[in-house]
């Protein structure tokens, strides 16, 4: 959750009790029932098309990877291997994202009211956005090398 005001407190109930059957519970803008209050165009289609990179590249069907307001069981950073990420910035979020849906866990999103920060400023800049297209790139290569080896082995 982040500190700013961004994250409504009282999206937090909905998080928590989506827990109960599930691993991983993501706050999302971008299912039905989300939304992004206060946020200029740009930003929403950098982070509504970041998502879809995210997707198509990943095969994930998560809608909001990047988001930040989330709840995860222990078990489930446990079994992520957490202490092996590497990524920084908003790819840090897809990242355990990915290590999640990769590790087979329960992952369920829950929409929230995402609102432009009270406090702060945003940390997001070219360097984090290269970086997550880095990454979220080599991610989806490495998984298509993968299925490919997959096949031949057949």
């Amino acid at each position: 959750m982040d500190a700013d005001g961004s994250h409504r407190a009282v999206d937090l109930p909905r998080l928590l009790n989506a827990l109960v059957d599930a691993d991983a519970v993501l706050g999302s803008r971008w299912v039905k029932g989300g939304e992004v209050v206060n946020w200029p165009l740009s930003r929403k289609i950098l982070s509504r098309g970041g998502n879809l990179y995210t997707r198509l590249m990943l095969r994930i069907p998560l809608r909001d990877a990047t988001g930040g307001f989330r709840a995860y069981r222990m078990a489930a950073l446990e079994v992520m291997d957490v202490q092996s990420v590497q990524s920084q910035g908003y790819c840090f979020q897809v990242d355990l994202a990915w290590r999640a849906v990769q590790n087979r866990l329960r992952v369920v999103e829950v929409p929230i009211t995402f609102v432009e920060r009270e406090l702060g400023t945003s940390k997001m800049d070219s360097k984090i956005v290269k970086e997550a297209l880095w990454l979220v790139t080599l991610w989806g290569i490495e998984k298509r090398k993968t299925a490919v080896k997959r096949l031949f082995k057949k």
